[in-house]
């Protein structure tokens, strides 16, 4: 049963709910991540998660480890069903979970057997995957290299420093058969690796201003959906959420030169089509930052633009809020209200 609002995590990892798990992975894995699977969840899930999201509270060290080392656990016990050993899999799943969820995981998990080293990191985005091996020693990671597909192999070389490129290649040129027990210690060692990076994490919390920047790097459409469905149960956390998100009509609260900075990469025809709802004093501040000449040129633009779709106005107007997010993270433009308590500005 879902949690009702401001009832607190039970003390007990065990008891928490599904969702709370979701929530909590959610949180652990950060904004961008998080963002990232939102936008691939139906609608109604991510209200839910969303919702559960914002009302977490303090998430505590225990919970966090629990939640990642289920995740975890069915992640690798998932794997090792890909590579055909399926008692190892079931072993892993019973010895993790409660008999209850364990037989309906086991269940849901894929059965197609291949064998294949190293399967674990084989899903693994090249970036990600270099940032994790990067530091081992030359023959460990010859020895990865060799186990990858060729185009995620060669994105791993161009990333090592040309040193190491050498010493790794010369060791991949030398060498032969592997004895399988060597392949299933490095595996191991790799594994222990990866498991305990993702448990490292110190306490952290969700809560309304986590599920805001969440939403403030899903894509429109995800943020609208979300947004619109939980209008419908919880009007108040959805003031609360509009109020700690940054959207294009926000960009008015962007100090001037922010406002010149932003401009400088914003062409004409995009501006002009993102202006198009725009406030008249948002529409004022922008031409208030331009040349005379440019602004008669915007205004002239959507003048005769003629009618447009709300969709091409809403991408553009989510390129130009990415460009200020950009800009503001690199400390090119201030955003009132948005920098510490007491900060002055010189």
């Amino acid at each position: 049963m879902p949690r009702k609002p401001g009832e607190r995590l039970p003390s007990n990892p065990a008891e928490l709910e599904g969702l709370s798990k979701a929530a909590i992975l959610l949180l652990l894995l950060g904004r961008d991540s998080a963002g990232k699977i939102l936008s691939r969840m139906e609608p109604d899930a991510v209200q839910e998660v969303s919702r559960e999201l914002a009302s977490l509270g303090r998430v505590s060290r225990e919970h966090q480890t629990a939640v990642v080392e289920e995740f975890y656990n069915i992640t690798v016990a998932s794997q090792y069903v890909e590579e055909g050993n399926l008692d190892l899999a079931k072993s892993i799943i019973k010895d993790s979970l409660p008999p209850e969820v364990a037989g309906r995981v086991i269940s849901q998990i894929q059965t197609q057997v291949q064998k294949t080293p190293f399967a674990f990191l084989q899903r693994a985005e090249a970036a990600n995957l270099l940032t994790f091996i990067q530091d081992e020693h030359p023959q460990t990671i010859a020895l990865i290299v060799c186990h990858l597909p060729h185009h995620k192999a060669s994105e791993i070389l161009a990333g090592l420093p040309l040193q190491k490129q050498i010493e790794v290649i010369k060791r991949i040129a030398n060498m032969e058969q592997t004895n399988p027990e060597v392949i299933r210690e490095v595996e191991k060692g790799l594994e222990s690796r990866l498991s305990n990076m993702l448990t490292q994490s110190m306490e952290k919390a969700g809560g309304v201003p986590t599920v805001a920047e969440i939403l403030n790097l899903a894509d429109r459409a995800t943020e609208k959906a979300v947004m619109e469905g939980l209008e419908a149960d919880d009007p108040d956390l959805v003031e609360q959420i509009r109020r700690l998100m940054f959207v294009f009509e926000d960009i008015i609260h962007v100090n001037d030169k922010g406002i010149q900075a932003v401009l400088k990469e914003v062409e004409n025809d995009e501006l002009s089509l993102a202006l198009k709802t725009a406030s008249e004093p948002l529409k004022e501040k922008i031409f208030r930052n331009m040349s005379e000449r440019a602004a008669a040129l915007i205004k002239e633009d959507m003048q005769y633009m003629g009618p447009v779709r709300v969709s091409d106005v809403e991408q553009a107007q989510q390129r130009i809020v990415d460009i200020v997010r950009r800009l503001e993270e690199s400390g090119d433009l201030v955003i009132e209200g948005r920098g510490g308590e007491g900060e002055t500005l010189v």
